[in-house]
């Protein structure tokens, strides 16, 4: 279960970088999808940003589904604003929810299993 939990964390993380770089993708206006040859290169970078575009755009998407999928709202919102978003320190948690530390890391736990049920990979 340890391992699982981990792994699930990690996938949380990335979604937060994943969701940064896609706000941050710059598109260009005139795209060139034909295989002119530039400057002695054979590959097309703008094609190649944009087929990255759209696989952070599924892995983000894949990730917010599961997300939506969190029937509890607590575990909803410990997903959302303690794992993924960082707003609370785990005091802070547990003062909003009213649960002791060991209580607010086996929600934190069940949240995260809940999660991974629901995650496509």
């Amino acid at each position: 279960m340890k391992q699982n939990i981990k792994y699930i964390k990690s996938i949380l993380k990335r979604y937060a970088q994943l969701k940064a770089n896609l706000s941050n993708f710059e598109q260009v206006s005139s795209v060139p999808l034909d295989n002119v040859n530039v400057q002695g290169s054979k590959h097309n970078g703008v094609e190649n940003n944009m087929v990255n575009h759209c696989n952070l755009a599924l892995q983000v998407k894949q990730v917010e589904d599961a997300l939506k999928s969190v029937v509890d709202p607590q575990y909803s919102f410990i997903l959302n604003d303690y794992v993924i978003n960082k707003q609370y320190s785990r005091d802070e948690m547990c003062g909003l929810l009213d649960v002791s530390r060991s209580k607010l890391n086996y929600m934190k736990n069940n949240a995260l299993l809940e999660f991974e049920e629901n995650f496509a990979v």
